[in-house]
């Protein structure tokens, strides 16, 4: 089999990618490990950058983004009896918008199954070969246990953390920077309407909390919580006791879904090695608090189109050689926004009450600076894209 661009990961960077480069004339195949059912359907970011919107738009896959997410502009922050409204769009002229990953991703499925284009789910045992010459391979084998190899001139790796796209590149090659925090979050997705229309980020004695929601009918609600938490000992009543407690009142209704999400903070370095391009959670990510993963993944995208469309134009690999110095710059602007608000909005220890003060007073110093808001709204609703 042989095709331009094999992309491994139907996730939103590998879709998105391949849709772009779909409008631009050029092959791709897409190879997902999991079910269409399952990416479909799995929980996942939900706030999206307006630049990540202007994007989907510009492609054609924003019909039903404008039509059902939920545009904010503004959030709040509450530290003990204080809260204070940061005004996103009264400082930066920008929004976000409300809209789950996975509905991002059933939208761009389907455009990408209208193209008639290769799209393989359920896909086993994938490795990459030859990938610093200019003919690299991909081989996996299918859900009928049959081996293939896909022939291609430039692999995207847009396989997530786990995917064998990063583990390929030479080890000599490859630096790797990461923090694993002390604390995760405690998800529940729950039959409520969310208690405030815009998100709401609190920092309590007790752990962060935050309330957001996914459509005017279901709330998103987390409670900071151990990396090993146990949740059998947090029932339903639990829950929502604990809330109350860090967020003042909020809608209760069925939980539908409880989960607990680990906090990292993880960069590779270079996103590039010969004809493998990495794109995404394969080289990148950020703890939520920032809402910055999906968007990264856009951004990355963005960059990787244009270099491959200025490639097969005859332009040169200037682009392609810049990719990863290009999306590196932005990355780690995000990761220190999202450390930041990760910092400031958590309890590191309980027993540490020095810290507990200075974390609290510099929250409050947010809340009462204009500057302060500013700069946190600036990068809050995404920073410009290189031109």
């Amino acid at each position: 089999m042989r095709t331009q661009v094999g992309i491994i990961g139907a996730g939103p960077a590998g879709l998105l990618l391949a849709h772009l480069l779909h409008r631009a004339g050029i092959d791709s195949v897409i190879l997902e490990q999991k079910s269409r059912p399952y990416i479909e359907g799995r929980i996942r970011a939900g706030l999206l950058e307006q630049g990540s919107v202007e994007t989907l738009t510009e492609a054609g896959l924003g019909e039903r983004l404008h039509r059902e997410g939920l545009v904010h502009d503004g959030l709040e922050l509450r530290c003990d009896d204080m809260a204070e409204r940061i005004d996103l769009h009264g400082l930066t002229g920008r929004r976000v918008t409300i809209y789950g990953q996975q509905e991002a991703v059933k939208d761009m499925v389907a455009a990408r199954l209208a193209t008639g284009r290769p799209l393989h789910f359920e896909v086993e045992d994938t490795q990459l070969h030859d990938i610093a010459t200019d003919q690299p391979r991909i081989t996996w084998t299918d859900q009928h246990g049959e081996r293939h190899e896909l022939r291609c001139d430039v692999i995207a790796g847009c396989d997530g953390f786990h995917g064998p796209s990063r583990a390929a590149m030479p080890a000599e090659v490859l630096r790797v920077y990461e923090r694993v925090y002390p604390f995760a979050w405690l998800g529940i997705l729950a039959e409520a309407s969310p208690v405030s229309h815009e998100l709401i980020y609190a920092r309590h004695e007790e752990g962060f909390a935050l309330a957001t929601m996914r459509s005017a009918r279901l709330s998103r609600l987390y409670l900071q919580c151990a990396p090993d938490e146990d949740l059998n000992e947090w029932p339903d009543a639990r829950i929502w006791e604990h809330l109350h407690r860090r967020l003042g009142r909020v809608n209760e209704g069925p939980i539908l879904q409880k989960g607990v999400t680990a906090m990292r903070s993880f960069v590779a370095e270079p996103m590039r090695h010969g004809r493998l391009f990495l794109a995404g959670d394969a080289a990148h990510i950020v703890p939520p608090t920032g809402a910055k993963g999906m968007n990264l993944a856009v951004a990355d995208v963005r960059v990787l189109a244009a270099a491959l469309a200025d490639f097969y134009r005859g332009r040169g690999t200037g682009l392609m050689d810049r990719y990863s110095e290009i999306c590196l710059r932005r990355i780690w602007k995000v990761q220190r926004f999202s450390w930041w608000m990760t910092a400031m909005l958590h309890r590191f220890s309980a027993e540490d009450a020095f810290e507990h003060r200075v974390q609290t007073a510099e929250l409050h110093y947010v809340m009462q600076s204009q500057a302060m808001r500013t700069a946190l709204a600036e990068q809050y609703v995404g920073l410009p894209y290189e031109v």
